[in-house]
């Protein structure tokens, strides 16, 4: 990664489906409308609905719009690497995480890509001065706000909205780390994709975002999602600090031995 990023280049918004056909048609046109020079790449996972056959009816009559046909339903992770491949191969300088059902509104990708010029990756923040969730019960609304500020304790990350998932990326911060090992879902691919770039040494900027909950469809997110953020954050943020403290002992034990190699060579 360099300090002085060079230009993003073409951009590729990847939208994964199961299900979706009451909002794809939609927020593709809004994306369309906000980005009209970006491309839009639909990862559908076989949807009984017809997800798929409406997608391919929508590429069908804009060049800008793909379609990428998975076999089954494999999750919003496999969905989001099998995006990312498909972008990296075809030569796209930027990539982005962007869901279908509304919740991450298209009207604010035009700040995040701004944001993208002088960073590795930047994050649609709802946590951060000027973001805001609406239509959230306050149930949910503080169970996602104490997600994040464990996360931040935790892994200690300067990120406010590290679960987010409204993201872009530069294609040569997507390079620099292990995709194909990305075997978390949900909350939990978000948090691991920021620590991975983090870690590559990428900057990760965020930009306030206004997140309304899905008015149609049904939410993905599960329990067991929920439960595997939790077990694997607090894993990440133990090896995290064992990592500071080894380093923090190592340099504080070389004065140590220079002094001990010193009286030696007495």
């Amino acid at each position: 990664m360099t300090v002085t990023p060079p230009p993003l280049g073409a951009v590729l918004v990847i939208i994964p489906t199961y299900n979706e056909a009451q909002n794809i048609e939609a927020i593709t046109a809004r994306l369309r409308a906000a980005v009209p020079d970006a491309d839009v790449l639909v990862a559908d996972d076989n949807s009984p609905d017809g997800t798929g056959q409406i997608a391919d009816r929508l590429a069908s009559a804009d060049s800008h719009v793909h379609v990428l046909h998975r076999e089954g339903k494999a999750g919003l992770a496999a969905a989001y690497v099998a995006g990312f491949h498909w972008g990296l191969e075809h030569g796209y300088g930027a990539l982005v995480e962007m869901d279908a059902d509304g919740s991450h509104q298209p009207e604010f990708l035009p700040a995040i890509l701004d944001r993208l010029a002088s960073a590795d990756m930047v994050k649609g923040s709802r946590w951060m001065a000027g973001g805001e969730v609406v239509d959230y019960g306050a149930r949910r609304e503080w169970l996602s706000r104490l997600a994040n500020i464990y996360v931040q304790a935790a892994m200690n990350i300067p990120v406010r909205d590290a679960t987010g998932g409204f993201n872009a990326f530069r294609a040569e911060a997507l390079r620099a780390i292990d995709i194909d090992s990305v075997a978390s879902k949900g909350y939990t691919f978000q948090v691991d994709l920021t620590r991975r770039v983090l870690e590559a040494g990428g900057t990760v900027a965020e930009v306030p975002i206004s997140f309304p909950d899905r008015r149609l469809g049904e939410s993905k997110m599960t329990g067991t999602i929920i439960g595997e953020a939790l077990v694997r954050t607090t894993v990440w943020g133990a090896e995290r600090r064992g990592a500071q403290l080894c380093a923090l002992a190592e340099k504080l034990s070389g004065p140590v031995r220079r002094k001990l190699a010193g009286h030696d060579r007495r």
